[in-house]
């Protein structure tokens, strides 16, 4: 890959906000316009959370990502948003992921120097504090995203803050964004018909057990069980952050098995944002819109 041709990189923000059709409508509106490949736009009001995922150039993406952020940031007050997912901004968490492997050292860095120059601006732009993670992380907090968002908006009010880019306090109606170069990842739901979301955060709370035991069909699974009372379902929610190491329908088939043998039975599974086409040939349970599944570029280095 030429230096000329960095690849294509994917995005997949989260924005806090989930009931606002006509504030949807115009992102979608945008990211259909954009010079960029929508892969994903949608929003669940019991978690009051948008999920959008989209490819293309650096220099299309980063201008997407602006253009939304000047629609949405002035449409959130986190003061006033109520959801079941956890949060610390407006745009909560804004990942990058290249397309293309293997990610060589070098490109790894050419895409980290592009990103803390997009930090940057957000964070001079629209006034709020960025907390690089994963691969973009340099050493001067956690790196994980639990982990700097462990706090929620409310516990960073009177919190003075040492982000990598942006002010040393919250934004007083955005708070803060965490941003940076990530893994590929799926985020999946298994959605259950009981409203009752006991069992669900039992099934939670084994699965991140089996993980810390290093059950190897658990490997890099994080769950969480919740309520969704506006839905009246509940739900065992997952982020897959080695998705090459496990296998996901024995995954999803235990997780349903264990909510159905506590009462629960699985209304549907989904899946939020992108999939691999790798990852397709390993799962019959999801069913996914062509445009969910992305396309890993491979090549040999010179």
């Amino acid at each position: 890959m030429s230096e000329e041709d960095p690849g294509q990189v994917l995005t997949v923000p989260n924005w806090s906000f989930g009931r606002d059709r006509r504030l949807l409508a115009a992102v979608q509106e945008l990211l259909v316009s954009a010079p960029v490949n929508l892969h994903f736009a949608e929003s669940d009001p019991d978690h009051n959370r948008t999920v959008t995922a989209f490819s293309g150039r650096r220099e299309d993406v980063g201008k997407a990502l602006l253009d939304l952020c000047a629609l949405i940031l002035p449409a959130v007050d986190l003061n006033r948003h109520m959801g079941v997912h956890p949060r610390i901004g407006a745009l909560d968490v804004c990942p990058f992921v290249p397309l293309w492997q293997p990610v060589s050292p070098g490109e790894a860095a050419d895409l980290n120097l592009w990103i803390r120059g997009f930090g940057r601006t957000f964070a001079e732009q629209f006034e709020v504090p960025v907390f690089l993670y994963e691969h973009s992380e340099t050493g001067n907090h956690a790196s994980d995203l639990p982990s700097l968002r462990r706090l929620g908006f409310g516990g960073l009010m009177d919190q003075t803050l040492a982000p990598d880019f942006g002010p040393d306090c919250i934004h007083p109606f955005c708070g803060a964004t965490v941003m940076g170069h990530r893994d590929f990842l799926l985020a999946v739901n298994v959605n259950l018909q009981n409203p009752d979301a006991s069992a669900a955060q039992t099934v939670a709370s084994v699965i991140r057990r089996k993980r810390r035991l290093g059950d190897p069909l658990f490997t890099g699974v994080r769950a969480l069980g919740l309520a969704l009372g506006i839905q009246g379902i509940s739900q065992v929610s997952m982020n897959i952050t080695k998705p090459d190491l496990i296998q996901l329908d024995p995954l999803l088939e235990w997780v349903s098995g264990e909510c159905d043998r506590r009462g629960a039975t699985t209304a549907f599974y989904e899946l939020i944002g992108v999939i691999r086409d790798r990852d397709m040939e390993h799962t019959t349970r999801l069913h996914p819109h062509p445009e969910q599944i992305v396309r890993i570029e491979t090549h040999h280095e010179v």
